[in-house]
């Protein structure tokens, strides 16, 4: 939101107090607290008729350090607020000298001197300043209908470049931008977000999480073009700064606050195939997409059933529609028999026609407006209402209803929605509205996640989740929502994705060849590759299929040869999967994050690296025409094994069975040698893909993860004049290794293996 009316003028209606100077500082062992002033006090007298901010200053953790600053502490705070697991009051040390008051947290430091104008100063361990919220940094607003915001500003440093604030189709690089938190059903074409995260991240080495779960505006370089502004309409502000010194430190710190991700069963990273929405469909039509793909030779690991699984107007009821599957016991029994995991849709709503209406609103378990009747719409669903989550009672209800279809054989569940959620009504729990609306979908999430866990077991749980916010990373999977079928909303996706993934997720899919339309099959074919070297895949569409024999033979090929390339990365995907899960950093990670100090990777969108070792650029044109930009080092290319040396831009042409894909220098990939399924035994025979650098004292390591993710094997690589020498540890089984462009050997214990 903007205050000002450029430079020097405020906006009309607007009236802005600036922290202006320091009246008291409060020290303790760990923390301190502020009092500032918003005008210069220059006798007793000033001090008369006149606000006065509370300003403390605190660490929930190491590296990380806090600000709240409080106009009126009166109000009342109902919540919802963001849960901080990792929050631990009392991280850091203070310390004064002279004027100056310092809290020290890890490499993060923040100084207040009570001389001179208001600031506060962010400092990394060498004493660089990260960033500051000087005179104009610390304030709050009234305006001519009664509002009342709270604002901070942390300056922007020449060529600083801000990512982040969730899933956003925008342009990557944020600067310039006016963001808003607030969940909406938009499509991936807008400015809108499915996905509203508070949180940015510096390409100086610091990021900045708002711990507000309602509207926050940012304005990013975009009314102070040298200032990074949040607001919130509140008495309060809290914001936290959190310490790198590289993008990866961030993101570990940050998610360790907010939570980490937990780690997907691996059958979840194979193929999933849907039923598409509004399409015609019964168990015949999904027996043919079934044994069809099988016939084609391109393995299936999730079949999808999307809302039509349940009857016209009734969503959700949660009952199988008796018209369209009378036997879903049985069609559920089949489909386990060829293997298969099974997902079902549902969202949050309760349409008025399902049975579950009645009963929900009997019990209290839908959202009520302030006259206490049932809030309903049309949009959507007829007369549906909103199960609210916030009471105990009706997450429980709503588990019951979810838990026979899990009995019934179905795995997992694809969680819908969420965003439309209103204002106007009461809340279970006297949660604010405001602050509900973008929070509702966290709670939509854990509930269903939390009842896969207790039912399936812990590392068996996974969503296929639209709408999220900070915290709801810990609830894979996510997926990008309604995009349009063209080489345009393919690349928006991207972005989109990127941008979550620097917000703290780390795992992300996307509706393979778009949502929306019928894509022209060479979208579809470039987007197979795209979505299969993704974290997760999902071929799904709005009013078509998208079985690959749709999109002509050549579509069949590469579907087939990705998936099979997929299968045979896993035990390097899984392994990136679990490092996601232990330390927050993503699997999809933008070049920014693996090469902080490259400038030339800092803007790019187009390209991304799959775990730290893959390098990805997906194809946007017909003609298979693509640039990519290759950092410094020697790159081989997984499929063909040319060898490019960076830094480097490229123009490439690649057929639809292929595209940028590069393997870095030192990279060891283990490869499986069943490519059959996603989650099969990885150490049967695995491939170690060894690329060497041309350093004689090369070594390298690399590991084979279990299907739960942790190291099952491991495997130490070093250079021995001529020849490379591999160890295996926690293994006595045979494997190869090939060096890359070279020879191969295989063996038991320790391989041995020429260079040239």
């Amino acid at each position: 939101m903007k205050f000002t009316d450029g430079f020097w003028l405020i906006r009309e209606g607007v009236h802005l107090s600036y922290a202006t100077e320091v009246r008291d500082v409060r020290p303790e062992s760990k923390r301190f607290t502020a009092h500032a002033a918003v005008k210069k006090v220059t006798r007793r007298g000033d001090t008369l008729n006149a606000p006065l901010l509370t300003v403390e200053c605190f660490s929930p953790a190491e590296g990380v350090i806090g600000v709240r600053v409080t106009h009126h502490a009166g109000k009342r705070r109902p919540g919802p607020d963001f849960a901080l697991s990792g929050a631990a009051d009392g991280a850091g040390e203070v310390r004064q000298d002279g004027s100056v008051t310092e809290l020290t947290s890890g490499a993060l430091t923040l100084r207040l001197d009570r001389e001179g104008p208001w600031g506060l100063t962010f400092h990394d361990a060498d004493g660089r300043e990260l960033t500051r919220a000087d005179a104009k940094g610390t304030a709050f607003a009234t305006t001519g209908d009664g509002g009342h915001h709270m604002l901070g500003r942390l300056a922007l440093g020449v060529g600083e470049q801000i990512y982040g604030l969730g899933e956003r189709f925008t342009p990557f690089v944020k600067n310039g931008q006016v963001v808003d938190m607030w969940q909406a059903d938009g499509g991936t074409s807008s400015e809108q977000a499915y996905k509203n995260v508070p949180f940015y991240l510096s390409s100086r080495g610091y990021g900045v999480f708002v711990n507000h779960p309602g509207a926050v505006s940012f304005e990013v370089g975009s009314e102070s073009v040298g200032q990074v502004q949040f607001s919130v309409e509140d008495q309060t502000l809290e914001y936290y700064v959190v310490a790198g010194p590289t993008p990866k430190d961030v993101l570990t710190r940050y998610t360790a606050l907010t939570g980490r991700p937990a780690l997907p069963p691996a059958w979840s990273f194979g193929l999933w195939l849907t039923t598409s929405f509004t399409t015609s469909y019964d168990e015949q039509t999904v027996t043919s997409f079934v044994d069809g793909m099988a016939e084609r030779g391109i393995p299936l690991s999730v079949f999808h059933f999307d809302c039509f699984w349940m009857r016209e107007y009734q969503w959700c009821d949660f009952e199988w529609d008796p018209d369209v599957f009378p036997d879903p016991d049985g069609m559920l029994a089949r489909l386990k028999a060829k293997g298969l995991r099974v997902s079902a849709w549902i969202n949050p709503y309760i349409a008025q026609k399902s049975p579950l209406f009645e009963e929900a609103a009997a019990l209290g378990h839908l959202v009520r407006r302030p006259d206490g009747d049932i809030w309903q719409w049309d949009l959507w669903q007829a007369g549906m209402g909103l199960v609210d989550f916030t009471s105990p009672a009706a997450r429980d209800w709503y588990a019951g209803k979810l838990k026979p279809l899990l009995d019934q054989g179905v795995d997992c569940f694809k969680t819908d929605f969420g965003e439309r959620v209103p204002t106007d009504v009461v809340w279970h729990d006297g949660s604010d509205p405001e602050r509900m609306h973008n929070y509702y979908t966290h709670l939509f999430n854990r509930t269903v996640f939390e009842l896969l866990e207790k039912e399936r077991g812990q590392g068996e749980a996974v969503l296929f989740a639209r709408s999220a916010t900070a915290g709801g990373q810990q609830y894979p999977v996510h997926w990008g929502g309604d995009c349009w079928s063209s080489f345009e909303a393919m690349a928006e996706s991207l972005r989109g994705g990127l941008s979550l993934s620097l917000s703290g997720f780390g795992f992300w899919s996307h509706d393979i060849g778009g949502f929306e339309g019928t894509p022209d099959p060479a979208v579809f074919k470039r987007w197979l590759a795209f979505g299969l070297l993704s974290s997760h895949s999902r071929l799904h569409g709005s009013s078509s299929y998208r079985v690959p024999w749709e999109f002509g033979e050549e579509a069949v090929d590469v579907a087939r040869r990705f998936t099979l390339l997929k299968h045979r990365l896993m035990p390097y995907l899984y392994g990136v999967a679990a490092e996601a899960h232990r330390t927050g950093v993503p699997m999809m990670r933008p070049m920014v994050l693996e090469y902080p100090h490259d400038p030339a990777c800092r803007p790019l969108d187009r390209q991304y690296m799959l775990g730290s070792d893959v390098l990805v650029a997906p194809v946007f044109t017909e003609d298979g025409e693509v640039e990519v930009y290759l950092p410094e080092g020697t790159w081989t290319h997984l499929l063909s094994g040319e060898r490019v040396t960076g830094p480097a831009w490229r123009t490439e042409r690649h057929g639809y069975d292929s595209l940028p894909l590069y393997v870095r220098e030192g990279a060891v990939l283990p490869l499986a040698s069943d490519d059959s399924r996603p989650d099969g035994d990885w150490l049967d025979a695995p491939t170690l893909l060894v690329h060497p650098s041309a350093d004689a004292g090369y070594t390298a390591e690399a590991g084979v993860p279990d299907l739960l993710g942790t190291p099952a094997a491991s495997f130490r690589v070093r250079r021995e004049g001529d020849v490379l020498r591999v160890t295996a540890t926690g293994t006595d089984r045979p494997f190869t290794v090939r060096v890359a462009g070279g020879a191969s050997a295989r063996g038991e214990g320790e391989v041995t293996v020429p260079l040239s």
